[in-house]
């Protein structure tokens, strides 16, 4: 079964992974949890209160697919998880990582995103992380960029996210694409 953990944080953008975790539970049978700073609960910033199933320091890598970082402004709060050794971890293991929204700041500060092709919610959103030499790779789109088993994606861009989080991990059938369609559907669409 494969295995997919979420880090949240406190106001994390809640509907940024759901669909991720919920199509990859629901229809690919992972095994989908969520890891907290101490494993405390968390409020999104849509009021969703979420009790994790374990700590940030309890994340063992040994199986495990998929690292998701939700974004949210917990990631540019003081306190904020120092998170970059287990992701350096993950990365030499060739575990998927994958950032949305403010979660991209996180790779970035790890020196994650200086090698790789990748998006954030701004080139500028980046540009501010003094440890951060990737500009030269940022990809101005407001879809989800792929590159060597690192995902990353503005927070407006849940469906194209979970699409690329699913084919780093080898799923991409036409079932999955006609799923994702109906939830991107209504983004062709002019107000």
């Amino acid at each position: 079964m494969p295995r997919a953990i979420t880090i949240l944080t406190e106001q994390f953008a809640d509907w940024e992974t759901g669909l991720f975790n919920a199509t990859a539970r629901l229809y690919y049978g992972f095994d989908t949890r969520f890891a907290t700073p101490q494993g405390k609960p968390v409020l999104s910033s849509g009021g969703m209160l979420v009790t994790p199933q374990l700590a940030i320091d309890e994340i063992d890598l040994d199986g495990l697919d998929v690292l998701l970082l939700c974004g949210g402004p917990g990631w540019q709060s003081a306190d904020a998880p120092d998170i970059q050794a287990l992701l350096l971890e993950a990365q030499r293991r060739q575990v998927v990582l994958a950032a949305i929204c403010d979660g991209t700041r996180v790779l970035a500060q790890a020196g994650l995103l200086d090698q790789v092709r990748h998006t954030s919610n701004s080139a500028d959103n980046l540009a501010s992380i003094n440890t951060y030499a990737g500009a030269a790779l940022y990809q101005d789109v407001p879809h989800a960029v792929a590159d060597q088993r690192v995902i990353t994606a503005p927070g407006t861009a849940p469906v194209t996210f979970t699409a690329a989080v699913l084919a780093a991990l080898g799923i991409a059938d036409d079932e999955l694409k006609g799923y994702l369609a109906l939830h991107a559907a209504e983004h062709g669409r002019q107000g």
